[in-house]
């Protein structure tokens, strides 16, 4: 598992972790900023930028958002 790019801070440490005990979705967190989000596994779509299916759907304790892991695109919704 790989770092990817906080939608918060823009740095190299949001990282992704299954917690069994909410409800199987997948916890998304910075370990520089301490930015936190929840994904839906069933939320996927094609990012509109790069075209990969490879958007996800988080949603944190303010805002739900598109965010894509390859191109680190943020869409509001």
């Amino acid at each position: 598992m790989g770092a990817h790019i906080c939608p918060n801070c823009k740095q190299d440490s949001f990282f992704w972790f299954i917690d069994d005990e909410i409800s199987e979705l997948t916890i998304w967190a910075c370990f520089k900023c301490q930015y936190e989000a929840f994904e839906n596994e069933s939320d996927v779509r094609q990012c509109i930028i790069c075209r990969k299916n490879i958007e996800s759907k988080l949603k944190d304790k303010e805002r739900e958002y598109w965010w894509c892991s390859g191109c680190n695109s943020i869409n509001r919704i």
